[in-house]
């Protein structure tokens, strides 16, 4: 057993006493953590106190798991992240999301805040992921390889095709706009120069950010079906007016936060439907 193994055992000890284990995770991104507010019989942790949870430094991410309800589909919600950019090796950057599987998360919805590179795409949208690229120069699995998961993941289907159905079923009943595209992943902290935009553009990237992508594959090589969906909080750099600010991507998260609630928790509810895989 890995290192991460054991402690990821001794993390999930925390929460054998809090009742029947959940079926839905959720991670929410910068300025996004007014959802887990919501929950139906809201049990909030401090991951401060869960055993070996990296702590997250960035504005906009409390750094706490939330369990609780959504229409009756038991969840545990992640108020915020930590990022490679802080500091933390990729294996301690996915150790939340891998807690959620152990925990018993079946789904896992990812969110998060980004820039709009696709002409498309304006502050206060929100576009589901189908597929990313990995420019970190990082990856999760590098390391001994965690037994019985396989060494080398097929990422193809990197985002369920059913959650991702059930993100479009959601807006639709929303009348929520909901577009789509794809999402690159940088290492930051620093936002990209008008000339990476450029060629993220040329790579096909629609935005760009600074997570989410080492936990798709951390959580796919654990067989856990994924959706993810970003709040384009401004047009990257160089396709915009304004110099890029973290204080502006929360204040654009901030007042999208009603249409976010509304179709995330519509979503959970149609995932927390499906048939297990």
């Amino acid at each position: 057993m890995t290192s991460l193994e054991q402690q990821l055992r001794e993390a999930k000890v925390s929460f054998e006493a809090l009742g029947p284990k959940p079926e839905v995770g959720i991670v929410l991104g910068s300025g996004l953590g007014a959802f887990a507010d919501q929950l139906d019989n809201l049990e909030r942790i401090p991951t401060a106190k869960v055993p070996h949870w990296p702590p997250s430094t960035v504005a906009g991410h409390a750094g706490n798991l939330c369990l609780g309800q959504v229409d009756g589909v038991r969840v545990a919600c992640m108020q915020g992240r930590v990022h490679l950019y802080e500091g933390h090796p990729a294996e301690r950057v996915v150790f939340g999301v891998l807690l959620l599987a152990a925990l018993g998360c079946r789904t896992v919805l990812l969110t998060n805040a980004a820039g709009g590179i696709a002409d498309a795409l304006e502050p206060g949208d929100l576009m589901l992921i189908v597929d990313h690229i990995n420019l970190t120069g990082h990856n999760p699995l590098v390391g001994p390889n965690a037994e019985p998961y396989p060494r080398f993941p097929d990422l193809s289907q990197a985002y369920d095709h059913a959650v991702a159905e059930a993100a479009r079923q959601a807006a639709r009943a929303c009348g929520i706009a909901l577009k789509s595209g794809v999402y690159a992943a940088l290492l930051g902290p620093s936002y990209e120069t008008p000339a990476e935009i450029r060629m993220l553009k040329l790579l096909g990237a629609d935005a760009v950010g600074m997570s989410t992508v080492p936990e798709v594959i951390a959580l796919r090589h654990r067989g856990v079906a994924v959706g993810a969906m970003s709040l384009i909080t401004n047009r990257a750099a160089g396709l915009g007016p304004s110099v890029l600010a973290h204080a502006d991507a929360l204040a654009t998260a901030a007042r999208a936060a009603e249409r976010f609630v509304r179709l995330v928790r519509r979503w959970t509810t149609l995932v927390g439907a499906l048939p297990a895989a």
